[in-house]
């Protein structure tokens, strides 16, 4: 079969990979959808083609890609019939770990005590046909939503979803979602669904409006405005109940701090960067809550699935592009540069 692998400096190769078998407690799954993720870029424009998340547990080339969804097609010979079966549509939680740690028993593998390895970084992940994973790691796709959704939901999505049931997210109250990428986005669509009245900030004009069509009320270009000015205006002064960062821009991290309300929670969602603040005035005096958000619990993951099929919600729409296998060059390279939203493999051959 083929697989995307990153080769560093912003290379990457198709190469030709055999075909999984699978283990005696794992699965294979026909991979149907395969999204693509920021976080994707921090492997593919490094010198090696691999970044430090979690361990490694392949010494050569490593098929990329983390937002796996497909159709289990191979089954091994101690997974039970009440795991998972043959023709399953599935996603997977893209991680494992010992299996017997606290975090590993309440479904957060990546916070494994003993190590997690991360598939599409340490171990194959779903950029190719077929995908061996552990059975334990399967989420079930509800029948309404689309393999392609079931990627979103695989990381992106689910991480916006994740982030704002951290932050005890409420219908009554103002969320400022700092960066309207693929995951800024869906914290706008999932926060709205919820009730919340939702501010969004971002530079980019195009992803401005896609804010206010999936139902941001206001969307503020922070390249011409002060976002804190602007949230402290539409708040009464106050400032936002609940703010989060999508960006990874110490700039954006710091405006999102400093626009939450006394009381309130800034969530921290966007990879790598820097947060510098002055602690008194910015936190203390405030009495603010930060926290850190790393994608999401297989439990949260059924969660963000439901929600969404149960409100009907159209996910699809979240992805711009549709590519196959050969275009990957080309996927990479648009989406490198800025010129793509969300992408998505859908073909392998």
């Amino acid at each position: 079969m083929k697989g995307i692998t990153f080769t560093g400096n912003r290379v990457l190769e198709v190469a030709e990979f055999p075909d999984p078998t699978p283990g005696p407690r794992d699965v294979v799954l026909k991979i149907e959808a395969s999204g693509m993720c920021g976080t994707d870029l921090g492997a593919y424009r490094s010198p090696t083609g691999r970044v430090p998340v979690g361990e490694f547990r392949i010494d050569g080339p490593i098929i990329a890609g983390h937002e796996p969804c497909g159709i289990v097609v191979a089954v091994g010979s101690a997974v039970g019939d009440d795991e998972v079966a043959i023709g399953d549509r599935v996603m997977n939680h893209h991680y494992d770990g010992c299996g017997a740690c606290r975090h590993c028993r309440t479904g957060w593998t990546q916070m494994c005590l003993e190590g997690a390895v991360a598939y599409g970084y340490g171990g194959h992940g779903a950029h190719a046909k077929y995908m061996a994973v552990p059975a334990h790691s399967l989420v079930h796709l509800p029948e309404q939503l689309s393999f392609q959704a079931g990627a979103a939901v695989a990381c992106g999505t689910g991480t916006a979803f994740g982030a704002l049931k951290r932050i005890g997210l409420a219908g009554d109250d103002t969320v400022a979602i700092f960066g309207q990428g693929p995951v800024g986005l869906s914290a706008t669509l999932l926060a709205a669904e919820m009730g919340s009245r939702v501010i969004a900030v971002e530079i980019s004009p195009e992803r401005r409006q896609e804010a206010l069509d999936w139902g941001a009320e206001v969307a503020i270009d922070p390249s011409t405005t002060d976002p804190v000015e602007a949230i402290m205006a539409l708040t009464k002064g106050e400032g936002a109940d609940k703010t989060v960062d999508c960006t990874s821009s110490e700039e954006a991290r710091r405006a999102a701090v400093q626009s939450t309300r006394i009381w309130g929670t800034s969530c921290m969602v966007g990879v790598g960067g820097e947060l510098r603040l002055e602690v008194m005035p910015d936190v203390i005096f405030r009495q603010l809550s930060i926290i850190g958000h790393w994608t999401f619990s297989k439990t949260v993951q059924a969660d963000c699935a439901n929600f969404i099929a149960e409100r009907e919600i159209d996910l699809d729409q979240i992805f711009s592009h549709h590519w196959n296998i050969d275009q990957a060059a080309e996927a990479y390279s648009l989406f490198d540069e800025g010129k793509t939203g969300k992408g998505v493999f859908t073909s392998f051959d």
